[in-house]
């Protein structure tokens, strides 16, 4: 009887221990999607904060011309880089909410970057594209980033 309580106790004992690793990486995987969601969006933030000017002195300036080209396309890039991010389930609708806004980021960027290819460079553009309001809209996911993390 006494082997049967302790094989029956070390059986639950070790269910819970494994139930109790899976839960850890699932807070471990949210924890680092959200780091991860965190950093794009500052860094989204960080271009829209910089694009203006930016765009301002490409109107005039070859060199910041090209300099605004590769943020546009490293932002691209940035963006697909998180899109192929795998949330964690709990992170699923968050981060359904930032691919649809990066399409639209996305589809901003694209119309710009061909008026820039074409000798177009206008920083109000970088409004009517919505490139701005689309990172605005992201950067205000964060409170949503943020209850998950804790």
């Amino acid at each position: 009887m006494k082997k049967w309580f302790l094989s029956l106790t070390l059986g639950a004992m070790s269910v819970l221990i494994l139930s109790g690793c899976s839960l850890l990486q699932g807070v471990d995987d949210t924890l680092e999607y959200v780091n991860s969601a965190t950093d794009y969006i500052n860094t989204a933030k960080s271009f829209a904060d910089e694009a203006p000017a930016l765009a301002e002195r490409a109107a005039s300036d070859q060199e910041s011309r090209v300099e605004l080209e590769e943020r546009l396309n490293q932002m691209k890039e940035d963006i697909a880089t998180f899109n192929e991010l795998n949330p964690p389930g709990i992170a699923e609708g968050v981060h359904g909410k930032i691919v649809g806004y990066n399409d639209t980021l996305e589809q901003g960027i694209d119309g710009y970057l061909r008026n820039v290819e074409n000798g177009e460079v206008d920083p109000k553009l970088l409004e009517d594209y919505e490139i701005l309001q689309t990172i605005n809209q992201l950067t205000n996911i964060m409170d949503q980033l943020e209850q998950l993390g804790s």
